[in-house]
This record gives structure tokens, sequence and C-alpha cells, in this order.
């Protein structure tokens, strides 16, 4: 209930209330008011406020941040996403803002924020990402009552979007590419074969287990990935990049012979090393003593890889897109090449590979000009 006095010439407002966490009696006052009539409006407001809620005395960006990482957001995201939304706190956010009061950051000091990273050079995906960090902290205070508007809506960012290209190994040298990683060693070439042939991620190919796979049935299912960066055998697998990225998919009856000598191959291996072998992780796709490869020696074998086969240099993630080049070029549709790669959309998958689809078009026609030409004239 709120009570009013008059100090000197202005107005000033009090209002009790109980918290709801201590179960104390709480006041709010705030003075200033040219009338009695005023105080009670302003007083009004803050009963609605309180009632709903709403905590005026805020918490300071540095405070709210902290507490939007570790409350709301770890152990509900990928660790990685974690650690990027931590970074991007960390690194842009709170050097620029430094220790403002949540209540008091307004849509015109956000969109000079965001001219600040453009003016440091940032590509623009690199600030639509420490973008989408800030606008979903601030969403997220929305809906707690800690603000009454998010200051991140409406915000223009500068700068060129660049046309996403896709790079991937042609069909004509991924024999030569897998004949070079076969030399180069046997574990290589089969982890890159079965990214070609699957379009699994490397991190979802790296975290297979036996229990994924089913020999006899032809299938994999992907359930999880693997955290390259774990410092103990309890951090080894984590989630899959999105929902949609858990599936079973079905292999050829070529890439299920490979694993299954591989599963001889290995099995050799646990029985002459035995208790040194990391039975309890179960990877497919790992060292001679059953760890996992590291992410460094996986890049640095593709590349030299690469370089043997006179290709190009090229990204790991390329042979995911070789797989859905390979599947498009065989007249696979759009919706099943969503499906098998886990896209969440089949709206992501035909942005992605629209002009690989409209160049396999184009040759299909010109195909088929050369074959009518003599029977049309």
């Amino acid at each position: 209930m709120a009570t009013f006095r008059k100090r000197g010439d202005k107005w000033e407002y009090r209002v009790a209330y109980k918290d709801p966490f201590t179960q104390k009696h709480k006041l709010k006052s705030k003075s200033g008011f040219k009338s009695k009539k005023e105080a009670q409006l302003a007083a009004a407001v803050m009963e609605k406020e309180l009632a709903e809620g709403f905590e005026r005395i805020a918490p300071s960006l540095k405070e709210y941040l902290h507490t939007w990482l570790h409350e709301y957001k770890q152990g509900t995201i990928r660790k990685n996403t974690f650690d990027l939304h931590q970074a991007n706190i960390k690194n842009h956010i709170l050097p620029y803002f430094k220790n403002i009061n949540i209540q008091e950051l307004k849509p015109i000091m956000y969109q000079k924020f965001i001219n600040h990273l453009f003016e440091k050079d940032y590509s623009r995906r690199t600030i639509e990402i420490i973008h989408t960090t800030m606008f979903n902290a601030m969403k997220k205070a929305r809906t707690l009552n800690i603000i009454q508007t998010n200051p991140c809506e409406g915000v223009t960012i500068k700068g060129e979007r660049k046309e996403r290209t896709i790079q991937f190994i042609e069909s004509e040298d991924i024999p030569v590419f897998l004949r070079e990683a076969y030399q180069y060693g046997y574990i290589y070439w089969l982890f890159f074969k079965l990214l070609i042939e699957t379009g699994i991620r490397k991190g979802e190919a790296a975290a297979l287990q036996w229990s994924d796979i089913d020999l006899k049935q032809r299938t994999i299912t992907i359930g999880k990935t693997l955290d390259f960066r774990a410092k103990s055998k309890e951090e080894v697998f984590g989630d899959p990049k999105t929902f949609n990225s858990k599936r079973s998919i079905t292999i050829s009856q070529n890439l299920a012979k490979d694993l299954q000598d591989h599963m001889k191959i290995q099995n050799k291996n646990k029985l002459a090393i035995n208790d040194l072998y990391h039975h309890n992780l179960d990877l497919v796709l790992c060292r001679q003593d059953g760890n996992f490869i590291p992410k460094s020696s996986l890049f640095n074998a593709f590349s030299r890889i690469l370089k043997k086969a006179n290709i190009p240099s090229l990204p790991i993630h390329s042979l995911r897109h070789t797989h859905a080049v390979l599947l498009l070029e065989s007249g696979a549709d759009m919706k099943y090449v969503q499906e098998r790669l886990g896209h969440g959309s089949i709206q992501i998958t035909s942005d992605v590979y629209a002009h690989i689809s409209k160049k396999i078009e184009k040759d299909a026609m010109d195909k088929f000009e050369t074959y009518t030409k003599v029977l049309l004239e």
C-alpha cells in the first residue's frame, strides 16, 4: 500500500511490499513530484510492477549476463554454444558497456555498439553472432520483467552479407583423394570415406560407437557429437548440433563391408593392447588404443592428403557438402537431402545448395539438347 507526504514543495510516495524470496517487508520510495496526484500516479505504476514481479532496483548488465549464462543457458545448450556466448560477453559486450545498469541500456546505445564492431572491421557474420548473444539475453530479461523493452530490437547491422559459397571435392577427384588417404593412413581413409558416404559432421563421426551401427540393417544412428576439447572421459560426448541432427541413415553395402573389416582389425588391437585399450569409449573411428583422434590430427591429415592429391585447400566440412552434391547429382530430391543431413528445414537445404541444383539442372538440359539435336532438327 502506498503512502504520501509532502517534503518542502515536493511530494514523495512510499510503497511497502514483501520480498517473495526472503519474506521480509521492504519499502520503496521516490520524491520530487510536483503534486500529490503526480506522486499517486507514479506509485500506482510501481505497485503494478511489483505485483508483476518487476524489480526497479535492476542489476548491472554484467550481473545479469552472468545470471543469464549460468542459470538459464548452462546445461540447456551445447557446450560449444555456451562457450561462444561466454566469449562474446567477455570479449565484446562487457568491455564496451562496462558497469552500465541493465535498465539504462537504450536502443541508440546498442546501435552505437553494433556500429563500433563494424568500425573495428569485424565481418558482418561475426557481428550477427555477437548480436544473437545480446538479443537472446535481453529477450529473456524482458520475459523476466527486468526490463520493459528489448533494446536490441530493430538494430541495423552494416556490411554486405557475403554470398554463401559451397566448397566440395569434385566427383572425378574423389577416387584420387581416397587413394592418397589410404596411403597416408588407414584410419584417416576410413574416417574421410565415411564422411563422403554419409554426409555426417566430423564431430558426429568421431562420436560414433559400435552400438550406433547396425551392420545387418546397414544403418547408422547419429545421436551425439564428440567434444575434441574434453578434459575427461565424462565430457567426451555431447549433444548434436540441433534437435534435427538426431537421425538414423542408411549406408551402402560397400561402407558396411569396410566397417565390418575395421571391426575385425579393431578387435585384434583390443586383444593385443588389453587393459591399455579405451574399452569404455567403444569408438568406431579412433586411434589404435581406442582413444579419439585429436581434431588437429584430422585437420593436418586432411590438408596433407589434399596436397598429395593436387586438390585445392578445403575445410573438412567440405566432405559433408561433397556428399550432398553427390546425392543431388545422383537424382535425389531436396527433401531426402535435408533429412539425411539433419537440417532443421528444407528451406535451409534449398538455400545452401540452390546454385548446385541449378548447375545440375543446366548440365541435364545440355545433355538433353545434345541428345535431341538430331532428332528435333
